[in-house]
């Protein structure tokens, strides 16, 4: 019969971090849409409030939930997550461009 594996190697975040995402996940939740619900913010405020709060979210995912960090053995992890955030940037980026671009040239016959 297979024993259990107990020893802890310290890649997993204790349960006083997982409680600190879980909080601040919530509370940039609850920021997001009492910013929309509220109309306290312009249409154009509310937007880069919403696009501040969602890139903070995806850093405390990445920090508290995923364990990414600066260390040496996290290392090939955060350049995997750097290539793929900058593909994802590239991507869309160009397809904006190329959208916009068409639609200019388009619209001037």
């Amino acid at each position: 019969m297979a024993q259990a594996h107990t020893t802890h190697d310290g890649s997993h975040g204790s349960y006083q971090s997982y409680i600190i995402g879980f909080v601040l996940a919530v509370v940039l939740t609850v920021a997001s849409f009492a910013a929309v619900m509220t109309h306290a913010l312009a249409p154009g405020m509310a937007l880069a409030a919403l696009g501040v709060l969602a890139v903070v979210q995806i850093v405390v995912h990445l920090v508290f939930f995923l364990h990414l960090n600066t260390s040496r053995e996290q290392s090939w992890n955060l350049m995997c997550f750097i290539f793929a955030a900058a593909s994802v940037v590239i991507i869309i980026g160009g397809t904006l461009f190329i959208m916009h671009d068409t639609a200019i040239n388009m619209m001037s016959r």
